[in-house]
């Protein structure tokens, strides 16, 4: 199949911000082509989410991105709010429901929001390519404006008007992610942002693990700090370190060589209890005691690194103050992540000092736009990367 000779509007992506870009270009009365060099489309929708998509959050805010410059998505997400995405979800029929903390996901499966995205490219006549690599991309002489760009792909030549680079970033490659998007950049002078796994699980040195292994498959609810930043959600203890939704929010903001510390009892004050049990319950064991407040096999390994397993009434003070504080300071240097193999997103990206909030297009390149994960904008875990797709694609589609 070969694609047209010409478009207005040609895509470079088919994931969530290049479906998004493409609907409302299309519903703008633009002639719009969308390629991509997988298979299929949308793959990293119909995986997130448990295969459930956490397709936004019911509060989304800006603190909630991190990037070069924190003012930069505020435009966007401004413009292209949860509620927009909310109402598009609605008038598709697509069933959701709030699991916690705000984020929202389908109640059947992730294809209903592939589905979505589909159906609003076949309503406005946008034209999709799968299987399509690109080879080339040339920038055409001032004469033959409008039509800015040439692109040379498997699929034959293409020439647009505008460009728009929605190819995600390096995480999960097994899904086909790579670094084209910014090798893009790069080829018209942008500046990129230094690229690392975030959203990702840590992992932890033999030693950390061999005194951990008991822990292995325990998950509980923590407060994980590093830094100035702090997450209270579950933490899971694996053969290979430490996941869980707090680890993998932690983890963005977290550098090689950086001390991690985990309050395993953020709801409580530990010292007080265990004060009070010594009158309430004094010939109870220490583990005894643990075991009630965490799972039986944290609460001995912890113990273990704190003291000799006694009464708890054999304890003095001092000692109880001892105790609470390995389990409400638990200071941990990670050996490093899992990386791109199974981190979520991709930290970094190009600069959006490059790039205008408004229109995402690049300032010294007209006509050619970024969205989405290639750009220097990570939301937390939760539905915020999703909703950074929709808003980019859309705040684009306005100006393509």
């Amino acid at each position: 199949m070969a694609l047209p000779q010409q478009t207005d509007v040609l895509i470079i992506g088919a994931g969530a911000a290049g479906l998004m870009c493409a609907a409302n270009a299309a519903a703008r009365g633009r002639n719009v082509v969308v390629v991509d060099h997988a298979n299929k489309v949308g793959k990293k929708i119909l995986m997130s989410g448990g295969g459930r998509c956490n397709f936004t959050n019911m509060e989304i805010l800006p603190k909630n991105y991190l990037s070069s410059n924190s003012h930069f998505c505020k435009s966007a997400l401004a413009r292209y709010t949860q509620w927009d995405f909310i109402a598009l979800v609605l008038k598709h029929g697509v069933a959701y429901h709030e699991k916690k903390l705000g984020q929202l996901f389908c109640d059947h499966k992730a294809q209903d929001i592939l589905d979505l995205l589909l159906a609003e490219c076949d309503q406005t006549g946008t034209k999709i390519y799968s299987h399509c690599n690109v080879k080339n991309i040339e920038v055409l002489k001032e004469s033959e404006l409008p039509k800015r760009y040439k692109i040379t792909t498997s699929m034959g030549d293409i020439v647009c008007e505008s460009l728009v680079i929605a190819t995600g970033g390096l995480s999960i490659p097994t899904m086909g992610a790579t670094g084209f998007g910014y090798e893009i950049a790069e080829q018209f002078g942008l500046k990129l942002q230094p690229r690392m796994p975030g959203l990702v699980p840590f992992t932890l040195s033999p030693a950390q693990l061999e005194s951990l292994k008991d822990c292995v498959g325990n998950a509980i609810e923590v407060k994980v700090s590093c830094g100035e930043q702090s997450f209270t959600e579950n933490l899971l203890f694996t053969h290979r370190g430490l996941s869980g939704p707090a680890i993998l929010q932690i983890s963005s903001y977290w550098s090689p060589g950086q001390i991690v510390r985990i309050d395993l009892l953020p709801s409580i004050n530990l010292n007080d209890y265990l004060l009070a049990q010594q009158q309430q319950r004094p010939k109870v064991l220490l583990t005894t005691l643990m075991s009630e407040l965490l799972t039986k096999n944290i609460a001995q390994v912890f113990c273990d690194k704190a003291i000799d397993i006694r009464p708890v009434n054999q304890y003095t003070p001092k000692e109880l103050q001892l105790i609470a504080d390995v389990f409400h300071g638990w200071d941990i240097m990670p050996a490093g992540t899992e990386g791109y193999r199974t981190a979520e997103v991709t930290l970094g990206g190009v600069d959006v000092d490059c790039l205008s909030s408004k229109t995402m297009e690049a300032k010294s390149q007209p006509g050619l736009f970024f969205i989405g994960e290639v750009v220097d904008v990570t939301g937390h875990l939760g539905g915020f990367n999703f909703q950074w797709a929709w808003a980019s694609g859309y705040a684009a589609a306005q100006f393509v």
